[in-house]
């Protein structure tokens, strides 16, 4: 274990005015994603326009990592140059989703753990080798009637802690990502003791696997209405009961908290991340590792035609600074009306 690499790794992760690209998504995701602007979810398209994202120009300024797929790390540019070599040189750091997704657990109706653990040692030690130096591992936290369960939220804080114990010792920065999924009905009030809760089992979980808090980064959720739920929480109401959730559960020695954008809207992960930033007394700083809110642009005008490739870079640039911005809490809405 690389003591002084993975500090180094950590601090870079979240530097002043820079975020996390998040392009992970397996390849039945990218389908998805793919048949909404009509285009095939092939490997070379899928090369192609991640690609298209990782060398846009400029974009360094505002983007310190890329979390890659198992797919993606072995890809290479249109010249030949490896991905992760390729943002490496650009001084992005290349990272790597290692989980294996969320599956039923076990006697929790309605309730997943996520999977991976087998094999993972021998998985990190080959990312590395690859260029990758910190990775990801997603849980998911539904709330429901009666749910979440202690048994769920015990059980994924215990992958998470092994996961991130794994990572360190082959140095490699753990994102710990506890997702607490806006799907449902539920109020702001109940996604903020459901945050809460999922916190504090998975900072107990890694007090107990001797992780070292100062070698990882935290992916948090924020605290939102669920999307069903008729009276959506504004911006300034979102920020103050996030906030307040990390306060009360994330140690000052974290280096630092990325979020995740959860379905938001693009626009509405900006707002919310801008009001946190601005925030004053915080003892970390807050960025973002978006996905979508990140993406949509890009993808839209993309469309899969190379003759659309410029002004798909232009799109995620655009999309990119406002994020920057916001994660100084320099962000205005008023911003969002240039031309992408």
């Amino acid at each position: 274990m690389d003591k002084t690499l993975l500090a180094k790794t950590a601090a870079a992760m979240v530097a002043s005015g820079k975020g996390i690209l998040a392009a992970d998504e397996s390849s039945g995701t990218c389908e998805t994603r793919f048949k909404s602007v009509g285009v095939a979810s092939t490997e070379e398209n899928r090369r192609a326009y991640r690609g298209l994202l990782f060398t846009t120009p400029g974009v360094e300024k505002f983007v310190s990592g890329v979390i890659l797929f198992d797919e993606t790390i072995h890809q290479k540019t249109d010249d030949g140059v490896p991905f992760p070599a390729y943002l490496a040189n650009k001084g992005i750091i290349p990272g790597i989703k290692v989980d294996k997704g969320a599956h039923p657990l076990a006697l929790a109706p309605g309730e997943k753990v996520t999977e991976g653990l087998d094999g993972l040692a021998k998985r990190l030690d080959e990312y590395f080798k690859l260029g990758a130096r910190f990775a990801k591992w997603r849980a998911v936290i539904t709330i429901g009637d009666a749910i979440p369960s202690h048994t769920c939220l015990y059980a994924n804080a215990h992958a998470l802690a092994r996961y991130a114990a794994a990572c360190q010792e082959a140095s490699i920065v753990p994102i710990i990502e506890p997702e607490v999924l806006l799907d449902g009905a539920h109020s702001v009030e109940r996604c903020e003791e459901v945050t809460e809760a999922t916190l504090r089992a998975t900072y107990a979980a890694l007090a107990a696997h001797n992780v070292a808090l100062e070698h990882t980064i935290l992916k948090a959720s924020m605290v939102v209405s669920g999307k069903a739920n008729a009276r959506q929480a504004g911006v300034d109401e979102v920020a103050e009961r996030t906030v307040r959730v990390l306060k009360r559960t994330v140690p000052a020695a974290q280096p630092g908290v990325v979020f995740l954008s959860g379905g938001q809207s693009d626009e509405s992960a900006t707002a919310h991340l801008n009001a946190m930033a601005a925030m004053k007394g915080l003892p970390w700083p807050l960025t973002f590792s978006y996905s979508r809110a990140l993406q949509n642009p890009p993808l839209r005008v993309w469309r899969g035609a190379a003759a659309n490739r410029d002004a798909a870079q232009k799109a995620f640039h655009h999309r990119a600074h406002m994020n920057s911005l916001a994660c100084q809490g320099k962000w205005k809405r008023d911003l969002e009306r240039q031309a992408a």
